[in-house]
């Protein structure tokens, strides 16, 4: 993907067609659907289906192909070397993390920044047939459907009884009663919240959606990744068990008694962390890249001295797959926390993490105490590629 990024030319969206952002977050947002007419102009320019084709017969993209003929579902995972016929009915593809290789799709993402980092999923963008569509299910995030090109028909059910299909390869609804529907064309919108029955149909050929999918686990998915961060930190020798002053036994099966009691005081200190430990974990459980992700170091290894002066120069732009974010002093990057006392410091990666950008004038802004706070630090994440030097101006 390129690397050039304008964070100017990809402002969030204040309106969502005739409403205004703030009206659909007190109104609608995680409470009901909402179709939104001509939201954004232009759809059919984000991407190609010959390109959304090219990205589903690579092997480091993930894909997905599903078909529907005789009643039957079919799916098969990417990479997706032929295609159906465009001719053919009822098959669609699908190519997930499109913003990742992309510069369009990273930038209609930043369109919809006006909602936390902290929640966001990907960008899957779906080509179908005539008649194509994956059935009817109940997604587990909240979700913008973008109509980029064509048109599709979508059918929204109140029902409460979400019982699947056994034995699919796809979680489709066993039984489906929709109480409303829509047709949706290029650059109209519908937005569903988490657990809402939908079924979405092209209406003839050449159809391609966008999905913009905003993650909403279950608090037990969220929770139990950071206990295992906070139980997994580094033990020092001295926190280990010991016991110089054991003695030798003739109930050798019996549990010592100073064993059982540091183990309960000991997992009562990991359950009961301090603020500090649980917001890193938290931070480090979020900005972790997906298994499939790999980052490319860069070409040409540059010096700290280079670097540094390159940062004098030229913008520094976060790979497409990077993920970022702060809370206070703790700033955190595709798994891993960094704390960052000095306030410059702070600010510098505070805006970088929030513009996905900083800026040669940011650096120079800064006093030489807070460059010198991050230097080490982004010379380490530009090394590894998850940073990069933007072009020359």
């Amino acid at each position: 993907m390129p690397r050039s990024f304008d964070p100017a030319a990809t402002r969030p969206l204040r309106r969502l067609g005739k409403m205004t952002v703030a009206e659909f977050m007190r109104t609608c947002w995680q409470r009901r659907p909402r179709v939104l007419r001509q939201v954004l102009a232009e759809t059919h320019d984000l991407i190609s289906p010959q390109r959304l084709f090219a990205l589903a017969a690579d092997p480091s993209v993930h894909s997905r192909l599903v078909t529907a003929s005789d009643g039957r579902w079919r799916m098969r995972s990417g990479p997706i070397a032929r295609l159906p016929a465009l001719s053919r009915a009822r098959w669609t593809v699908l190519v997930h993390s499109v913003e990742q290789h992309e510069l369009a799709a990273a930038q209609l993402l930043a369109r919809f920044r006006f909602l936390p980092d902290a929640r966001l999923d990907d960008v899957m963008v779906s080509y179908a047939s005539d008649r194509g569509g994956v059935g009817p299910h109940v997604d587990s995030y909240d979700v913008f459907l973008l109509q980029l090109r064509g048109r599709r028909r979508w059918r929204i059910s109140r029902q409460r009884e979400l019982q699947l299909v056994p034995d699919l390869p796809l979680r489709i609804l066993r039984r489906f009663r929709p109480s409303s529907e829509a047709v949706l064309g290029p650059g109209d919108m519908l937005y569903l919240p988490p657990g809402v029955a939908h079924e979405g149909v092209a209406v003839g050929g050449d159809c391609v959606t966008c999905s913009i999918g905003f993650r909403a686990p279950p608090w037990r998915a969220l929770i139990e990744p950071c206990v295992e961060q906070i139980v997994a930190r580094p033990v020092r020798e001295e926190q280990r068990y010991r016991d110089p002053e054991l003695r030798a036994t003739r109930r050798p099966a019996a549990l010592p008694s100073p064993l059982a009691e540091r183990a309960w005081r000991e997992l009562r200190r990991a359950l009961a962390p301090t603020r500090n430990d649980a917001t890193a974990a938290l931070l480090a459980v979020l900005t972790e890249p997906a298994p499939h992700v790999t980052f490319a170091a860069p070409a040409s290894r540059l010096t700290l001295r280079t670097f540094a002066a390159a940062l004098r120069l030229r913008e520094l732009q976060p790979a497409a797959a990077t993920r970022l974010m702060y809370f206070g002093s703790q700033f955190a990057i595709n798994g891993e926390v960094f704390s960052c006392r000095a306030d410059g410091g702070r600010r510098l990666l505070h805006r970088l993490a929030d513009r996905r950008a900083g800026t040669p004038r940011e650096w120079l802004g800064a006093d030489e105490s807070a460059r010198r706070a991050v230097l080490a630090a982004l010379y380490d994440w530009h090394c590894s590629g998850w940073l990069h030097i933007g072009p020359t101006p």
